[in-house]
């Protein structure tokens, strides 16, 4: 299926190290762009940038979307501004890493809100607003933790799971209605210094499974386009996923148990790791 010439794009998350590349990615192409993401400032410099990068104007709107009343502010602003998207970019989400004794229950329902709800309701009502003369693409970004069970971060990879079964759910509800959902599974990717550091934890398996958010983004967009369902971007990436889904559940479990015990073990100080 080819894409329409002229995209208007809905992307959360989009200050963030993903979401901006994402939105760089869509001003690159010429496509027009509302950009939400919690901080009015770096929205507006992100905005600002765009306007002198590539000519465009972006829309844009500060937004908690763990928060159900800002979301349909959101939706409202929205239809205020009359605007009817061609493509809806799910990034926003947020990771509380640690033993799940460990955590604060208040942290734990924040993420699901972020990473489940928020995403959910975005796509049961953007696609209201599309533009009903083009294809809708919907990306909806998962995580390599969606194909497993993840001791260390087990809310977040079921969290990921959820979205990855209900991405492809939709996507074939939705192919008679002239729209397709594409989820991405992408691995460990340098987006801020925790991220660099946590990968740098892991020791060359995280340097190897680690792609540029750049990369990443585009190879996400030219799936989309094309109707693809599922992306894992980097050939070793797809590798591995393929691999393990030979591999019992309990012994991955046990395996991704002690590789975030080591990782847990480990920190960054000047640059080199270093024992806690």
């Amino acid at each position: 299926m080819k894409a329409v010439e002229k995209q208007t794009v809905l992307v959360t998350g989009a200050t963030g190290g993903l979401g901006k590349a994402f939105v760089l990615e869509c001003a690159r192409r010429g496509w027009e762009v509302f950009l939400t993401d919690q901080s009015l400032p770096s929205l507006e410099t992100l905005a600002q940038s765009l306007r002198q990068m590539y000519g465009v104007q972006p829309y844009i709107f500060a937004c908690d979307l763990a928060d159900q009343k800002r979301r349909q502010e959101l939706l409202a602003e929205v239809k205020a501004r009359k605007l009817h998207f061609t493509m809806l970019i799910n990034v926003a989400g947020v990771d509380f890493e640690g033993l799940f004794l460990n955590q604060l229950a208040n942290n734990l329902i924040s993420m699901l809100h972020l990473n489940v709800e928020a995403p959910l309701e975005l796509m049961h009502e953007v696609i209201r607003l599309r533009r009903t003369e083009s294809l809708f693409r919907i990306i909806n970004v998962a995580s390599m933790a969606a194909f497993y069970p993840m001791p260390h971060k087990a809310a977040y990879a079921a969290g990921k799971r959820f979205l990855m079964d209900l991405s492809r759910a939709v996507n074939l509800e939705l192919r008679p209605e002239n729209a397709t959902v594409t989820v991405l599974c992408p691995a460990g990717m340098p987006t801020n210094p925790w991220c660099v550091q946590a990968i740098a934890a892991q020791g060359w398996a995280g340097q190897l499974t680690t792609l540029d958010v750049g990369r990443v983004a585009y190879e996400t967009l030219e799936a989309a386009l094309l109707g693809k369902t599922v992306v894992v971007p980097g050939w070793l990436n797809r590798f591995i996923q393929g691999v393990s889904a030979l591999v019992p559940t309990g012994l991955k479990m046990q395996w991704i148990a002690s590789r975030w015990e080591k990782v847990r073990s480990k920190r960054i100080v000047n640059g080199e790791l270093q024992a806690l």
